[in-house]
């Protein structure tokens, strides 16, 4: 671990430079690694397939009409990250205000400087970002893109970003938008350290669908085990309606949609007489479908709806089944990974596929080859074009013109609808409601920068379920689709927005899965052995060549 003294002295003596990028950048870089323990840079050689590690590394960029040229990465680490740096100008924050006030132009501004902390900042560090994932992109077909793209602002802050795909075609705010943001003085922690230093050493280890995989394949054990204990004496159908209530309100506790740890104390309370469970849980229940206050838990609560509480019946109880109610109550439900939640607890309240449970599902990666080239691909391509313009309308001053630009695409993008007329336990649609949403939060953020209070809540307009359209012969599937769609709504909010204040109802009854036979639309055999053939046949033909599968249209 690097001495305090060390850390302290590289802060101190940063947090003093004057802008000057080209001149500070691999010093700063340099003196970083010290700071992290990690080895600093090799000397750049001739060959730049040779140069794994370096400072300048060169790429070639790739234009229309087979026109080329050159760029240099200011750090790269082959399979870690791109990190591009810039360095802008210090400015008191009283300056900055009173410039504001009085309508005047900021110290920063009249010496053609952008300053820290303001909407000029906030686009520059944009377009640094996208000038770093045009490097990840230009690398050679031999190098993946790394997982992580570092922008630097020396002396100031290091933006982290991640693509786990290692496709390069969207790089994300990492771990998320509210904490992606590491400053100078978030170095003196060691827990801040120690994530930058893994970004040097294993990158991939940071992948956080290692960590929501294993959480919900334990999340779905404990629901295998519960259902097949109700199904000695309740129809399947009933058991998988009452086992979802319950698991909505351990997922809504722990996003505090519901108050923390209210519903795992309310089955603690009941376990020396687990009879009492059942009247206190429908209580609950018809409290959450109506909202307001909450005789149960003694407070105001939300009002739910959506069809998932309208049915209030709750299950006898016997001891053991209430301990194994409490123990999933335990498991950290705000971490399940709905890309493949909905296939396990399909499986775990499905008698005859409960024996797969874990095993043979379509993993996330082999989703995403299918709806990354189909729709979120084209979108991005979109929105590519539409953030230069706006980027370039702002820099001209148009400030009113580039919102315009930006918001249209953001209306474009909540009247997509996307359809899987086979969907399963909704998967698919889920990854697509998930990319759509990513896309969503860069829109909002470009907007912002222009100087335009954009609140992404779920009370306006913004993307949600009602867009990702099913059509499913199963009802326990379908159950589970809209289920799994409305939780990764709601996880995302969190993640990227906190506990927010959240418009009621919080859910929707919006009939966008629909549990019928959707042969009428298209042949569902055709489709699924089409989904099947892409996923399993193609994917190991495409990997090296790093080239999309042929499409399909939802």
């Amino acid at each position: 671990m690097a001495s305090p003294d060390l850390v302290a002295s590289f802060i101190a003596r940063w947090s003093k430079a004057e802008a000057a990028e080209r001149a500070n950048y691999a010093l700063f870089l340099t003196q970083l690694c010290d700071v992290l323990e990690v080895p600093a840079p090799d000397p750049a050689g001739p060959d730049a397939a040779e140069n794994a590690y370096v400072f300048e590394r060169a790429v070639t960029f790739h234009h229309r009409g087979g026109k080329t040229s050159a760029g240099r990465i200011d750090l790269y680490k082959r399979g870690c990250f791109v990190c591009e740096c810039k360095q802008y100008a210090v400015e008191d924050g009283e300056d900055q205000a009173l410039a504001r006030a009085v309508g005047a132009k900021s110290a920063a501004a009249k010496k053609g400087k952008i300053a820290r902390g303001s909407e000029a900042w906030d686009r520059a560090m944009i377009e640094a970002h996208g000038q770093a994932e045009r490097y990840a992109r230009s690398l050679p077909a031999a190098e993946d893109p790394p997982p992580f793209l570092l922008i630097v602002d020396v002396g100031h802050v290091i933006e982290l970003y991640a693509d786990f795909t290692q496709k390069g075609k969207a790089y994300l705010p990492f771990p998320d938008a509210r904490a992606h943001r590491i400053r100078l003085a978030d170095l003196a922690h060691e827990d801040v350290r120690a994530k930058l230093r893994t970004i040097w050493l294993d990158p991939r280890s940071l992948d956080p669908a290692k960590v929501t995989a294993l959480v919900t394949r334990e999340v779905a054990v404990h629901l295998a085990e519960l259902a097949k204990s109700f199904e000695k004496k309740h129809a399947p159908a009933t058991v998988a309606s009452f086992l979802s209530r319950c698991l909505f309100c351990m997922f809504a506790e722990d996003i505090e949609l519901l108050p923390r740890h209210s519903f795992s104390q309310l089955l603690e309370s009941v376990k020396g007489d687990p009879g009492a469970a059942v009247p206190l849980l429908q209580q609950l229940f018809a409290e959450m479908n109506t909202g307001k206050f909450s005789v149960i838990l003694r407070q105001k609560i939300l009002h739910f709806n959506g069809g998932l509480f309208a049915e209030a019946t709750a299950l006898p109880l016997n001891s053991t089944q209430l301990k194994l109610l409490m123990e999933a109550a335990k498991l950290e439900w705000r971490h399940v990974e709905p890309a493949i939640f909905g296939t396990l607890l399909e499986r775990a309240l499905n008698p005859a596929e409960r024996h797969k449970l874990g095993a043979h599902y379509t993993p996330r990666a082999y989703v995403e080859r299918l709806v990354l080239p189909t729709l979120v691909e084209p979108l991005r391509d979109e929105w590519t074009a539409v953030k230069t313009a706006s980027v370039a309308l702002a820099t001209r001053g148009d400030l009113k013109a580039a919102i315009k630009e930006s918001r249209a695409f953001h209306h474009r993008l909540c009247a997509v609808r996307v359809l899987d007329p086979a969907c399963g336990s909704g998967n698919f649609l889920y990854v697509a409601l998930e990319h759509l949403k990513r896309l969503e939060g860069e829109v909002l953020q470009l907007i912002e920068s222009f100087g335009e209070n954009m609140r992404l809540d779920l009370g306006g307009e913004t993307v949600d379920p009602h867009q990702f359209l099913g059509i499913e012969v199963n009802p326990r599937a379908a159950t589970v689709a809209e289920l799994v769609l409305w939780i990764g709504h709601l996880q995302w909010h969190h993640r990227n927005r906190g506990a927010t204040e959240w418009p009621e109802p919080v859910l929707h009854a919006f009939g966008n899965i629909e549990c019928r036979d959707g042969r009428h639309h298209v042949a569902e055999s055709g489709w699924q052995n089409y989904r099947r053939h892409v996923l399993q046949d193609q994917v190991a033909k495409y990997r090296d060549t790093r080239q999309p599968p042929p499409g399909c249209r939802w």
